[in-house]
Formats: C-alpha cells, sequence, structure tokens
C-alpha cells in the first residue's frame, strides 16, 4: 500500500470526511482490520481564507508546496488536497515539491465521462465556479462542458460555503436555495451536477435533487484508496 499525503484543514470539517471514507474504502477493499496508511499535514483554514479573498495566490502556493513538501518527506507517495479550490495550485506543487497530486478534477471527469455525459453544472467557490483551473481539466480532457449558476447564485453559494458548511452549520433553507440552483442547471441542460466544493455534499444528497449528483470529496478518497492500492 503507498502511502497518502493528505493536505487537510481546508476546512477541517471535511477532511474528516476524507479520513472516514479513506479508511471506510481500504476495510471494503482488504477486509479484516485493514485501515490507510497515511498522512495529514492540516493548515490553518483562517489564513488559507484570508488570502483567497486576497487574490494572493503566490503566498497560497507557497503554503501548499511546503505542506506537500512535509508530507514527502514523511514517506507521502503522493498526496490528494482535501478541498477542489487549491487545485489551482496542483501543477506547482508537482514541480516545486516533485510529489504527484491526485487531481480531484481529473477523477471527477473520468467519473462523468464513463457515465457518458457531455454536460454538467459545477457548484463551489467563486474560485471554482468563475476561474478556469478546474472548467479546463473538464473540458480539455473530457469534452465535457461546464455551466455554472448566475452571479446572485454563485455569490450566494460561495457564501455558504465559508459561513455555514465549514463553520460546521447545515441549515435547512441553504439546502432548500441549492436545490432551486441545481434544477435551474438541468433546465440548462446540465446532465449531472458536481458538487465542487468538498464541503457541499455534507448539505446536498443525492436524495434531494433529480440529476445526478457527482460527490468530489467521496470520488477522490475513494480514487485515492486505488491509486494507493495500485
Amino acid at each position: 500500500m503507498k502511502t497518502i499525503g493528505l493536505i487537510g484543514g481546508m476546512s477541517w470539517e471535511s477532511s474528516l470526511e476524507y479520513y472516514r471514507l479513506i479508511n471506510e474504502t481500504v476495510a471494503l477493499k482488504l477486509g479484516g482490520l485493514h485501515s490507510a496508511q497515511c498522512l495529514m499535514y492540516s493548515v490553518d483554514f483562517e489564513e488559507i481564507e484570508t488570502l483567497q479573498h486576497q487574490n494572493r495566490w503566490d503566498k497560497l502556493t507557497d503554503i501548499m508546496v511546503a505542506a506537500a513538501a512535509r508530507l514527502k518527506n514523511g514517506g507521502a507517495d503522493f498526496v490528494v488536497i482535501c478541498t477542489n479550490t487549491m487545485h489551482k495550485t496542483a501543477a506547482d506543487i508537482e514541480t516545486r515539491a516533485g510529489i504527484k497530486v491526485l487531481h480531484i478534477a481529473e477523477v471527477t471527469g473520468h467519473t462523468i465521462a464513463q457515465q457518458g455525459m457531455k454536460k454538467v453544472g459545477l457548484l463551489g467557490t467563486k474560485f471554482t465556479m468563475e476561474q478556469d483551473f478546474y472548467k479546463q481539466v473538464l473540458q480539455e480532457k473530457f469534452d465535457i462542458t461546464v455551466v455554472i449558476p448566475d452571479e446572485a447564485e454563485r455569490e450566494f453559494v460561495h457564501h455558504v460555503i465559508y459561513h455555514e458548511l465549514c463553520q460546521g452549520m447545515i441549515r435547512p433553507d441553504s439546502r432548500t436555495r441549492f436545490t432551486t440552483i441545481i434544477d435551474k442547471l438541468a433546465a440548462n441542460g446540465a446532465a449531472g451536477v458536481v458538487l465542487g466544493c468538498t464541503e457541499i455534499p455534507l448539505l446536498i444528497r443525492q436524495a434531494d435533487v433529480e440529476i445526478p449528483v457527482f460527490d468530489t470529496t467521496r470520488l477522490h478518497a475513494v480514487a485515492a484508496v486505488e491509486y494507493a492500492l495500485k
């Protein structure tokens, strides 16, 4: 089993889900008392969030590269970034820290392609929805068209992620608004919706909406185990 290096704390609520899902998947695949061989370096999310909203991606990249280097020095064979947004720094991590990053958008795109979908909706932070680093992977590597909510809806989704989900708050009224947004994406031709923030699956489950949801947290965690067991 390869050693999985987890960069967590963005937020710790979703990092907890990663740890649970990874270990559950190892137990399912190997049986007995097997659990994951892994390391986690958890950052202070207050610093990360501040730098994100200051558009200080240079500093954020330095932090992520340093975290990956610590994991590599600790014996990690590859890195899993336990958040969608910070995959903006994935290429720099691989180049500067010299360790493979298992990219969440590639894992998600592969699953979407397997289901034969060519157009999906994307929910996440404004950084993930509006910038190209995530959508480009789906479009260029898998020929998947990505649609996103309108500006007011993007603001709402972003607010809920940072001010509710990352602080452990699960509000039924926010779930209702999210399902309405997803229904609009479906009306715009989306065959499924990517929950492109690792906190969103804490709020939205498949039972809440009619179109297929792609839970990036679960997909990424399962892929990490599959890669570790190759």
